[in-house]
């Protein structure tokens, strides 16, 4: 409880800390990677970091005027779907369904829901903002990431359990948020431009969210869809709220049920309880940031607790119905290449 609350009061540095964590993991194969081409340590870390600011500046350019633009027309927007709302009742006494307008207000706000897509928005222009110093971290990370293996081999020995223990969950971390990361990348563009090709407003915001929300599992695609649906229903109309749902269905389908597993692993999934409580949990912290990271935060521990196989029951119990049926699975296939070992043998 006490490191609880000393993480909700330090809010203000555990939230760049942990952002500038996840670029420095997702930018260490980059390092390694121009290292291995006998590139200098502080050269190697230095081109990736320009190219990382470079990216996320090009990309805040791109968004921040839709961003602003958004936020300012939220209003107007809330309006429109308020109207939308009042005019249920009327719809309904048709079918002879009588309901009270103030009911249907006290249970959908679709209104609240823009302004909470542009209160969070606004949150992370303003996280943003902070760039510089997140840079800086990330730049010290990585320089001192390069020691880490040494360090590690010095403190434990070289053929220490520990130090492969986690050297393999520095791997599979990487692997996760690198593959996550690119994949969300895609989710986002494939959002924005089928948006923009509806004539949805602020494609842009959309793909953003998508981007964003796609770091959730299973309901954060829910999420995003619902403020660009909602929206579409004002400004465009039913049917082109329907292709907006469909464009958000057939997308997270096919990267987040189809494309991400057979990349990833099938053993790394999460339960969808475990996703939700951890949001639910990383938010009350951390806020709407802790909200973004609650499901990386929480693999990462995942993959620390698999690490070790006095943890490793725990990291199961993280496990959704697919990973676990999967783990039984390699089990059965592992049990049965050694029973067919031994019997050559004895044969």
């Amino acid at each position: 409880m006490v490191v609880i609350a000393g993480l909700r009061a330090a809010q203000a540095l555990v939230i760049p800390l942990m952002l500038a964590l996840f670029l420095a993991i997702i930018a260490a194969p980059g390092v390694s990677w121009l290292q291995r081409r006998r590139v200098p340590a502080a050269v190697a870390i230095l081109m990736v970091v320009v190219v990382m600011l470079a990216v996320l500046t090009v990309v805040g350019i791109m968004l921040g005027r839709s961003v602003n633009l958004f936020v300012a027309a939220i209003p107007q927007y809330q309006v429109r779907m308020d109207g939308l709302v009042e005019s249920i009742p009327g719809s309904l006494e048709r079918f002879n369904i009588e309901i009270d307008k103030t009911e249907i207000q006290e249970v959908i706000s679709p209104g609240s829901i823009m302004s909470w897509v542009g209160t969070g928005l606004k949150g992370l222009a303003s996280l943003l903002s902070n760039a510089f110093m997140i840079s800086l971290i990330v730049v010290f990370m990585l320089l001192e990431g390069v020691w880490v293996p040494t360090k590690l081999r010095v403190a434990f020995g070289d053929d220490s359990k520990a130090v492969l223990q986690l050297s393999n969950a520095a791997t599979q971390i990487q692997r996760y948020l690198a593959v996550k990361t690119i994949i969300s990348l895609a989710t986002g563009a494939l959002v924005a431009v089928w948006t923009a090709i509806i004539g949805l407003d602020f494609a842009l915001v959309w793909g953003l969210l998508a981007f964003l929300l796609n770091f959730i599992p299973t309901i954060g695609s829910l999420i995003a869809a619902v403020p660009a649906v909602l929206l579409a229903l004002v400004q465009l109309g039913p049917g082109s709220a329907l292709a907006v749902g469909l464009g958000f269905l057939v997308v997270n389908v096919s990267f987040g049920n189809i494309l991400e597993p057979n990349v990833m692993g099938r053993t790394l999934g999460l339960s969808t309880l475990v996703v939700f409580l951890s949001l639910v949990f990383w938010g009350w912290v951390l806020g709407p940031v802790g909200m973004l990271l609650s499901v990386p935060l929480t693999m990462i521990i995942k993959i620390i607790l698999e690490s070790s196989d006095t943890t490793k029951p725990i990291a199961i119990m993280l496990d959704n119905g697919r990973a676990a049926a999967a783990r039984v699975q390699l089990e059965e296939e592992a049990e049965a290449a050694q029973a067919a070992e031994v019997g050559e043998a004895s044969g």
